[in-house]
């Protein structure tokens, strides 16, 4: 039987960045001013939350994304890089010593 707490924590955490977004939406207006149509936005919350949730935050009205701005960026897509591999190294390694 698997680890339920591990389970519990894991799911936590990969809605963490999703749950930032809704506050973000909820409480301030930074992603109206960070992207330029509803659709970018929710494409972002499916498919790359991290990426969006840090876009978002790093976005300047005036001048956008710059300088290390873009390192924040990068660092978002790395992690859900890093969400997605390990999620599916973790499923090839279950069903493999099945």
């Amino acid at each position: 039987m698997p680890n339920m707490g591990c389970c519990a924590g894991a799911l936590f955490l990969a809605g963490a960045p999703r749950v930032a977004l809704v506050f973000l939406w909820l409480f301030t207006d930074r992603l109206n001013l960070a992207f330029e149509s509803f659709l970018m936005g929710l494409v972002g919350f499916i498919l790359l939350p991290y990426t969006t949730t840090l876009y978002a935050a790093a976005y300047a009205p005036i001048g956008g994304v710059t300088g290390i701005g873009w390192i924040v960026v990068v660092a978002g897509l790395l992690l859900d890089i890093g969400s997605y591999s390990s999620g599916a190294y973790s499923g090839q390694r279950q069903y493999s010593t099945r």
